[in-house]
């Protein structure tokens, strides 16, 4: 049985190793059939890329051939209108020389023509020449005046007439002027000053400050006056305490310390601790506060006019003006109310209405600084300009705007009217009675010192002059000059609100009695 195991196995292996001859054989047979076909197949296919390739290489070189022979063609085709092009410039040229030659023989012509009519044109110019002096001697022979008494008289006469006809054009022009100009005018300043219509109030140099009872008095004098003498020195003002029921006075001509001293004084009433110390420590609170309001008005006055840009020590001192007045006009409103006006006007013109609100704005800034430093407001008003780097615009708006320096552009010229406009309104600004009197005199001495004026009058509160003439010494075209003469001598020497009217009257009279 073992043996029989044996056997089966040992013919199942030879088996297996006949079949696996027998196999490879036959693949190796397939794979040498496969071999030799595609073989035959890659020869045939290059015999066929072969032939293709001569047939592509015939085209491409019959292509070649036509495209040589057709680009030798449009070659011939361009050369042959080239020269066709250039023969007719050349015949152009020709007959353009021909037509120069035959201008320049013309020109030869003329030359000649023109030298025989200069010789006889010198030849006129000497003979008229003698025939002028011919007639001066016998003009000099029939009227017996020298030729300078001739020419001294003739300038004479031309000098009157010259000076009636320009006091009648200078009448005539101004007279045209204001037709047209006038109603256009009043029209854009009414438009303005309606459109920014702001309230006045007089500010004074005291501020009056409540108290709770009249008991408060006696603890702000203090023992000895010691507390009184602390509010005094500190802010820099002086208290009044009288019958006032329940209310004491702050009086000082800064209204920075006079703002101080009120703060400071009515924190000190609500905190009930009065002496030295606690006054001290509540001044120094109420100059912080004053300055922070200080920085504050100056924010807003730009906010409110809304313009940007402008160096913070620029804002401060606008907030500065706030508490600094002209004729008791708030020099902060005032110049709010400027810039606006002045950027009414400029839009009403088609100006920069920004740029005429900046230079509105800051005309009167150097009023802020003018109590610490020794010069004019304008003078001080250009410098801090500078120093903070504003443009030439504003600058000259600001030196120019009292017509100290002459405007170089039309927005300083607005800054001009628009702060006479806010000067000149009823109630902006009040006048002490001296410097009123001071004025009316100063009008009446200036008409007075000239020639041919008999008396003048100041009228209507300062606004109008009138000048009475002598009529035979003032003729009609005299008055026009006279009246511009005095109304730049007043623009030179006086400073007013507003306009002044110069009213020149010239009348004759002649009287007779019936006996």
């Amino acid at each position: 049985m073992m043996e029989v195991a044996i056997a089966v196995v040992i013919t199942l292996i030879v088996t297996a190793a006949a079949v696996w001859f027998i196999s490879d054989a036959y693949h190796k047979k397939l794979a040498s059939t496969k071999l030799g076909n595609a073989e035959e197949k890659a020869r045939s296919i290059i015999d066929e890329a072969v032939k293709t390739a001569e047939e592509k290489k015939r085209e491409a070189m019959i292509e070649i051939k036509e495209e040589t022979i057709k680009s030798k063609n449009e070659l011939d085709r361009e050369i042959k209108e080239r020269r066709n092009e250039i023969g007719r410039n050349e015949r152009r040229i020709v007959q353009k020389e021909e037509n120069l030659d035959r201008k320049l023989e013309a020109i030869e012509k003329r030359e000649v023509s023109f030298n025989a009519r200069e010789e006889e044109l010198k030849r006129q110019k000497v003979e008229i020449a003698r025939l002028n002096e011919q007639r001066l001697q016998e003009l000099e022979r029939i009227s017996g005046l020298t030729s300078e008494q001739a020419k001294e008289y003739l300038l004479k006469t031309i000098e009157e007439d010259v000076k009636l006809d320009t006091a009648k054009m200078i009448r005539e022009m101004e007279h045209q002027a204001k037709e047209e100009v006038a109603k256009k005018a009043k029209d854009f300043v009414v438009t303005a000053i309606q459109k920014c219509a702001a309230d006045h109030v007089a500010e004074t140099t005291i501020s009056v400050v409540q108290l709770p009872n009249d008991e408060m008095k006696g603890r702000i004098i203090g023992r000895e006056g010691r507390n009184i003498r602390t509010l005094e020195t500190m802010p820099g003002v002086d208290l009044i305490i009288d019958d006032t029921p329940e209310a004491v006075i702050l009086s000082s001509f800064d209204p920075i310390r006079r703002e101080v001293a009120r703060i400071a004084l009515e924190k000190l009433i609500v905190d009930g601790r009065i002496h030295p110390a606690r006054i001290e420590e509540m001044v120094e609170k109420a100059q912080r506060e004053v300055e922070t309001m200080i920085r504050e008005e100056g924010e807003a006055a730009v906010l409110e006019v809304g313009i940007h840009g402008i160096h913070s020590e620029l804002i401060r001192l606008l907030g500065k003006m706030k508490f600094r007045t002209s004729y008791g006009q708030n020099a902060l409103k005032h110049s709010i109310e400027v810039a606006q006006l002045t950027g009414l006007l400029a839009a009403e013109i088609g100006e920069d209405v920004r740029m005429a609100k900046r230079a509105g704005l800051l005309h009167e800034i150097g009023k802020a600084v003018d109590h610490d430093v020794e010069d004019s407001h304008i003078q001080l008003g250009v410098e801090l300009c500078r120093k903070y780097r504003e443009s030439a615009l504003v600058i000259n708006a600001v030196e120019s705007h009292h017509g100290d320096a002459e405007p170089d552009t039309l927005i300083a010229c607005l800054v001009q009217a628009a702060d006479t406009i806010s000067a000149a309104r009823p109630g902006a600004r009040r006048e002490t009675l001296e410097t009123y009197s001071n004025r009316l005199k100063q009008l009446e001495d200036i008409t007075n010192g000239y020639k041919g004026v008999e008396k003048s009058f100041a009228i209507q509160a300062g606004r109008e002059i009138r000048v009475m003439v002598v009529p035979e010494q003032i003729s009609d075209a005299d008055m026009v000059l006279l009246a511009r003469d005095v109304s730049k001598q007043i623009e030179s020497e006086l400073e007013y609100p507003g306009q002044i009217k110069v009213n020149v009257i010239r009348e004759s009279r002649v009287i007779d009695y019936a006996k």
